[in-house]
């Protein structure tokens, strides 16, 4: 925002418009009511800036200055006028093509994704624009009101989903930019920053609990959810046959998101997680009454597989609550996995390999910080190691 200034017990306004630095002496002298005049007309004028409908002429008519923005001005509504030239299509149209053309790549379910942002946030906005007349001042003008949407609960959209919302826009500019031939305007425009992923994982003793409260019929689930690290769409999508009951032994390769089969998040989680007995055992128990039709292991009272947001409004939620333990997502089952396999004092890389990392990397920053509130935190763990290696 701009000041006012004094000069020669006269007062000035001083602010910036298109990055040039503007000084407006007045002949009015400096008093409290004559500042404060000024300081509501800068206001105005700050405002009208961020809106784009500033005209430096109609305050100062005057003006040294009035010319040369009156020539800036031109040139850009010429720029602005060569760039929306039938030559590039609207967005909306540009996209529809797009997405045609990356059908065959993507899942259903991604393209069921990006193609819901499109038609809630990108075209209400911008599909009606020619794609190269979108400039680098409307995208975050648009970010910015996005921060501003109403999310879940009552609270405002997070910088994850607002940077998942801006994705398909940054996609589409770029492609555009290449085969139209004129200069994408997403440039230097960074992600917004996200913070720590929330992990919260449970106890052993909350684990108890959580299974004590769940519905028999979804027992074997959770029992599988909590000690095997699963993501939710690879526990959704197993299969009878990637369970091998004689080595103990479960083959991770596939994952179901919106009732379609798909690959796994990355290549590293295709993998084969070792089964403690309590799982081998619910498992097998759980074959005796589970349906076979479709080889799901984990099915609903229809017998289709599990729908996740179902499943974690009827069943998760009310457990926790029955419970009395805090509301937490049901992905914080992997994390618990994850917090008491390095409690329990099992090799990171092995861990890293149940849980689907290349590298014990992400294991160490992401998890072990939960560490020191499930094991002794006094040093006699190293304590006897010495020991056992002076007696021996």
């Amino acid at each position: 925002m701009g000041s006012v200034n004094t000069k020669n017990n006269k007062l000035y306004m001083d602010f910036r418009y298109q990055s040039v630095r503007c000084k407006e002496y007045t002949k009015l002298p400096d008093t409290p009511s004559n500042r404060n005049r000024l300081k509501r007309m800068l206001q105005k004028i700050d405002a009208e800036i961020t809106l784009g409908s500033f005209d430096y002429g109609k305050y100062f008519p005057n003006s040294k200055l009035k010319d040369r923005f009156i020539e800036l001005d031109e040139r850009k509504r010429q720029s602005q006028a060569y760039f929306a030239t039938s030559y590039s299509p609207k967005l909306k149209e540009f996209a529809q093509i797009w997405l045609a053309e990356m059908k065959i790549e993507w899942s259903k379910a991604h393209y069921e994704d990006v193609e819901g942002v499109l038609n809630k946030y990108i075209y209400p906005t911008f599909g009606s624009k020619k794609i190269s007349a979108i400039n680098k001042t409307q995208i975050l003008q648009f970010r910015s009101i996005l921060a501003k949407v109403p999310g879940r609960k009552g609270s405002f959209l997070s910088p994850s989903r607002i940077n998942h919302i801006m994705t398909p826009l940054r996609v589409l500019l770029n492609e555009a930019a290449d085969r139209y031939d004129f200069t994408s305007p997403w440039r230097n425009i960074k992600a917004l920053k996200i913070g720590r992923t929330e992990i919260d994982p449970f106890s052993l003793q909350e684990v108890e609990l959580v299974l004590n409260h769940v519905p028999n019929e979804y027992y074997a689930y959770y029992i599988t959810r909590f000690f095997t690290g699963m993501r939710t769409g690879e526990v959704d999508a197993l299969m009878w046959g990637d369970i091998d009951f004689t080595n103990k032994t479960l083959t991770v390769q596939r994952s179901l998101r919106k009732g379609e089969l798909s690959g796994l998040k990355t290549e590293g989680s295709h993998r084969v997680i070792n089964l403690i007995d309590r799982v081998v055992d619910i498992l097998i128990e759980h074959k005796k009454t589970a349906s076979l039709t479709d080889n799901f292991v984990f099915t609903n009272s229809k017998r289709k597989p599990l729908n996740y947001q179902v499943v974690s409004r009827s069943v998760w939620y009310p457990a926790l609550l029955k419970a009395k333990l805090r509301p937490r997502n049901p992905y914080q089952t992997r994390h618990t996995f994850a917090t008491l396999l390095l409690a329990s004092g099992e090799s990171p890389e092995w861990i890293a390999n149940q849980m689907g990392h290349t590298t014990t990397t992400m294991l160490f920053r992401v998890y072990s910080r939960f560490v020191p509130n499930l094991t002794r935190r006094d040093g006699s763990a190293f304590s006897a190691f010495l020991a056992r290696g002076v007696n021996a």
